[in-house]
């Protein structure tokens, strides 16, 4: 029997007294929707807390898309917190969307975002909480659909089992299309398996009880979906504008600023980066309607900064244009203009100039200390790119800069490693160099440090990861490397990455794992306190699934969980880039140069859309 909104509105606000930070779970901020008259009801669901998941870009745009729909309503729900949790079991109080209090299971569908793998085990704390069977096998009529999407849809495998549909790729149309569907299925009284073949006509739909495993590791059609499924891709960017007046929490949250997305894709080729293989093509906005939307967000917003988001802003063939404009506009405010992500190669003094505010700490990412491993992984930038872009930002005020590598890179060698504490040295010296003499004690440099974890649909997806004693032995080296005074190291937890890497190339059978290690108690192992991998190691044990397998070497020849899952990218260019890898030769960006062969563009029927006619 369903729950009436009133009573869970009236037993969760009995329950604000005893949690920490009840401004998660309370409505009423500045832009969110309202809208009870409609008649189809959708819960977004991002599997982390409201902090986290109100920076996500995604997750707004989404919230927009759908709002704008006659009669759909679209409401948020993020996943509460172990004490809000337990407080909600013990009163039997359902997970709710924030908007109308509604409980999730009421909804016509649960659209779960899949931003990271250590967040799987979050989704079934939240479908347990909202009283949804974990299982799409085991939904009844009743229950709502479960729709997944985001970066790990690209394996959608590990999670599989627990989604009726995952949406491959990018969401702005398909989510129209795909609620246009359901309510059609409605409309005709279609049972639910009947309601997911329509769905899985759906470009860039997965229905995964359409598929079962293949005996040659593979996933084979059963009728009714693609023998491949298709990333969905929005052409032309500047079709929807992004929101410009959000939700505005009522708390401060991870990243609490306007956010305006510039370009979408990355051409440039990284091999290890799988963002960069499964958003292309390249999608720039045009400068005017950048310039609009930032001012109309901050106007809306009362934010007193705006990021310019991308995966690589100052890519942007008229950054310097935007920002130029931008600075002008907010002349004599104390409102900043940031990009968050930077490329070494693209950040010259203008750019630093242009910049206002109060010059935070920048954030650049040479990723490998070697040149020969920067051209392994096709970084294509040298160690003279980085010096430069440091002393422009220094002359230009700067005093903080961070710098993100990895190591457990494919053919990485401890002169490798070493070479990133030289490198770290020749950035402190430049840094101090262009800095004022009586400024250099405030110069700071900041490394962070990852392990490599071999990802889907890239080049390296074949590569195995380092163990974890060769890991710690790789850091030891790191650390010795270092410069010992204005540096601050800091590097990911090894078992974390150990763990994203098992998830990030399994199989359905990692299924099981985790939903055992759910039901053991992990919940929020994104958060470095709660993670324990001794925990999923004993579930991977207990359900026969070796992890050290999912992490280790795949055969070239041979069909990966994720072949019917197509990014655009096509197999044969991901082998010859591998190959190119061995050979540390580069590849160039094909919106600087010629077309490289990716395969995106003619499979998709899309193709680069560059602002300033050219990056060249």
């Amino acid at each position: 029997m369903a729950t009436p909104a009133a009573d869970v509105s009236a037993g969760a606000e009995s329950l604000l007294p005893l949690v920490e930070r009840p401004a998660r779970y309370v409505d009423g901020e500045w832009g969110a929707r309202h809208r009870p008259e409609a008649s189809y009801r959708t819960a977004l669901l991002y599997p982390d807390t409201y902090e986290l998941g109100m920076a996500n870009q995604a997750l707004a745009i989404l919230y927009d898309r759908l709002n704008a729909i006659d009669g759909v309503a679209a409401e948020r729900v993020f996943v509460p917190w172990k004490d809000m949790a337990a407080e909600m079991r013990a009163s039997s109080t359902p997970l709710f969307t924030l908007e109308s209090m509604q409980p999730v299971r009421d909804c016509a569908l649960v659209g779960v975002t899949l931003p990271y793998e250590l967040t799987y085990t979050n989704v079934l704390e939240a479908l347990d909480l909202a009283g949804i069977p974990l299982r799409s096998a085991d939904r009844a009529e009743a229950d709502p659909l479960v729709v997944g999407g985001g970066p790990c849809a690209f394996d959608p495998e590990p999670m599989a089992p627990f989604f009726d549909a995952i949406l491959v790729g990018e969401g702005e149309e398909a989510v129209v299309e795909i609620v246009a569907a359901h309510r059609a299925a409605i409309e005709a009284r279609a049972n639910r398996e009947e309601t997911l073949r329509r769905l899985a006509g759906v470009p860039g739909v997965y229905v995964p009880s359409l598929y079962a495993e293949a005996p040659d590791g593979g996933m084979r059609p059963l009728g009714g979906g693609p023998a491949v499924v298709e990333k969905r891709v929005l052409r032309d960017l500047g079709a929807f504008r992004p929101p410009t007046c959000p939700v505005v929490p009522f708390m401060d949250v991870v990243h609490d600023r306007a956010t305006i997305e510039i370009l979408r894709g990355c051409a440039r080729g990284c091999r290890f980066c799988q963002a960069g293989m499964v958003y292309r093509p390249v999608r720039e906005r045009r400068a005017d309607d950048i310039v609009r939307d930032s001012l109309a967000a901050l106007a809306c917003g009362g934010y007193e900064e705006v990021s310019l988001t991308s995966l690589s802003s100052s890519d942007h063939s008229l950054i310097e244009d935007v920002v130029r404009r931008l600075s002008r506009r907010l002349e004599g405010t104390d409102v900043t203009v940031s990009l968050p992500s930077l490329r070494v190669d693209a950040f010259g003094l203008t750019l630093a100039r242009l910049l206002k505010g109060k010059r935070p700490g920048l954030t650049l990412a040479p990723e490998a200390g070697t040149q020969r491993l920067r051209d392994v992984i096709n970084k294509n930038v040298t160690g003279e790119d980085l010096l430069g872009a440091v002393r422009a930002a220094f002359e230009a005020g700067w005093r903080r800069v961070k710098l993100y590598f990895m190591i457990g890179l494919p053919t990485e060698t401890d002169e490798d490693v070493a070479g990133i504490g030289r490198l770290v040295g020749e950035v402190l010296a430049a840094a101090r160099e262009a800095t004022p003499a009586d400024q250099r004690g405030s110069v700071r440099v900041g490394v962070s440090v990852s392990t490599f974890v071999p990802k889907a649909h890239t080049p390296f997806q074949w590569d195995a990861q380092l163990t974890l004693p060769e890991v710690l032995r790789r850091q030891k080296i790191l650390r010795d490397a270092m410069p010992r005074k204005g540096v601050e190291l800091s590097w990911h937890d090894a078992s974390a990455s150990f763990l994203e890497g098992a998830l990030a190339r399994g199989d359905r059978k990692v299924a099981d794992v985790i939903e055992r290690t759910w039901r053991s108690g992990a919940v929020f192992d994104a958060w470095t306190e709660e993670f324990s991998l001794d925990r999923w190691l004993a579930a991977f044990e207990e359900e026969g699934v070796d992890p050290v397998v999912l992490a280790g070497p795949r055969d070239a020849k041979a069909p990966l969980p994720w072949s019917h899952i197509s990014s655009g990218v096509s197999p044969a260019f991901l082998k010859l880039e591998r190959e190119r890898a061995e050979r540390a030769v580069a590849t160039p960006d094909c919106t600087f140069e010629e077309c490289t062969g990716c395969g995106v563009c003619p499979s998709l029927g899309v193709e680069n859309a560059i602002a300033g006619g050219s990056r060249g």
